[in-house]
């Protein structure tokens, strides 16, 4: 009798721990899933023998079928069936795969009291919540609640409508996003995200933009730059007509528009960017203020690009995936815009960089003088087109030159190819480098080499980097 109990009690035990090591290894394959549909890791391990999580199917792995998807929903443990099952281990590590990129979390601490991070890291305007399609039923909830609502903002051009709101006293912003969801859940809540430049922002900043009186130069589509206002006067620009707008106050040249400027349409002597002479669009959405390059005035910058009927727009700015913006993109590429974006500097670890990552965006990534892909580039699907980004010259404030780096500085030189000679045409003729084919390092390969200029024959001085 007591050798049947303990024979017993040891199946028992062994069934339990049977069960207890299935379920770990599912909840870590499920939590591998989603960092692979993210294109943040390699998933090389095996499928689960389920054909489901939920209600929905589980991708088939890389190398075993077909490829993952290329994105989930952002709110992975809120969206997908499975998720909230993960171990504490496996939700750690999806949350540090979507965490800010350490330089990004410093804007935080340079803003004294302007931004503040939301649960990544990511720096949002303090007290700010954005909604979209918020129904009148939950806006009277949310107001009888205690949330502010601090302007409504419609962008006939993109027929968008955001609501900005700040939470009751005493709520923090990433409790008052969760609430306001759960009063409507079919609505788009977030926070009001701030978009870096994808290089380093120069100390040197000018006093308040002009337009340029120049005619134009050559005929062809109107471009668009959303970043800093630039210096229309610098020798590099006088060959265009550039207008410029501010969405964070009245435009103010900084030094990182005016070089990205530069290579998008510049034209001086031996220098030329992607578009030499044509016409200009600059919005500045930072106005040199410290809570400037908001999702708000990204969204208003694009819609204004729509009003002036510019074909494309480079956007030289990373920061994470946000409802309004990609809203808005979407809305403004219905309507004929293409956006063309810097995937970033924060090293091929660092995860997806938006608007690069946004679907339909162009992504470029950048190469030195020896056509190699610097070392501190973006990596993924995102990757559309490489192009110089290093060892050149670009403008620089007060009519002078300044030798650049990072991917900011690619991206225009793509964005006036694209302008001039259509993506599909840019495509054929890039030079594929790194894996045959398509790849993440290179993305369709090199163009505009003719674009880069060494920086002693413009007489550069210093570096504008990152």
């Amino acid at each position: 009798m007591a050798y049947r109990e303990r024979n017993a009690a040891r199946r028992k035990d062994e069934v339990a721990r049977g069960r207890k090591e299935w379920m770990m290894r599912w909840k870590r394959t499920l939590a591998l899933i989603g960092l692979a549909a993210l294109g943040l890791t390699p998933l090389t391990t095996a499928a689960p023998a389920q054909a489901q999580i939920g209600s929905l199917p589980v991708p088939t792995i890389p190398g075993v079928g077909q490829s993952m998807p290329d994105r989930l929903p952002d709110r992975l443990t809120e969206r997908l069936p499975g998720l909230d099952e993960v171990d504490r281990l496996g939700r750690q590590g999806i949350d540090q795969a979507l965490r800010a990129p350490a330089r990004l979390t410093q804007l935080v601490r340079r803003s004294n009291g302007a931004l503040e991070a939301d649960p990544q890291g990511w720096p949002v305007v303090r007290g700010e919540i954005v909604a979209l399609d918020l129904s009148p039923a939950a806006r009277a909830l949310a107001t009888s609640a205690g949330f502010t609502v601090l302007r409504e903002e419609r962008l006939e051009a993109l027929e968008l409508t955001s609501l900005v709101l700040s939470p009751p006293r005493g709520l923090s912003l990433a409790r008052a996003v969760a609430r306001l969801k759960r009063l409507d859940p079919q609505a788009d809540v977030t926070f009001n995200h701030i978009h870096d430049t994808a290089g380093a922002v120069s100390s040197e900043e000018g006093g308040l933009a002009k337009q340029s009186s120049s005619a134009g130069g050559d005929a062809g589509p109107k471009l668009g730059l959303i970043d800093t206002g630039v210096e229309a006067t610098h020798p590099a620009l006088v060959g265009s007509q550039v207008v410029q707008r501010g969405f964070a106050g009245p435009p103010r040249m900084g030094a990182h528009g005016l070089a990205v400027a530069s290579l998008m349409v510049g034209r001086s002597g031996p220098f030329a960017g992607g578009a030499p002479g044509a016409d200009l669009r600059v919005a500045d959405i930072y106005g040199g203020q410290a809570e400037g390059g908001s999702s708000t005035a990204l969204a208003q910058a694009l819609a204004w690009m729509i009003e002036q009927r510019v074909g494309v727009v480079n956007v030289s700015l990373v920061g994470p995936r946000n409802a309004l913006v990609e809203r808005a993109i979407q809305r403004a590429q219905a309507r004929g815009l293409t956006v063309v974006a810097a995937v970033g500097n924060d090293g091929p670890a660092a995860p997806p960089l938006y608007p690069a990552a946004y679907d339909g965006v162009i992504g470029v990534t950048a190469v030195n003088a020896r056509d190699q892909v610097l070392p501190e580039a973006a990596r993924g699907p995102q990757v559309a087109f490489a192009a110089p980004g290093a060892d050149m010259a670009a403008a620089a404030p007060a009519g002078r030159w300044t030798s650049v780096r990072g991917t900011s500085f690619a991206a225009p030189i793509v964005a006036g190819l694209v302008a001039r000679q259509g993506q599909a045409a840019l495509a054929r003729s890039a030079a594929d480098l790194g894996a045959r084919g398509r790849d993440a390092v290179y993305g369709q390969g090199l163009v505009g080499v003719g674009s880069r200029v060494a920086p002693q024959t413009m007489g550069a001085r210093g570096r504008l980097a990152r």
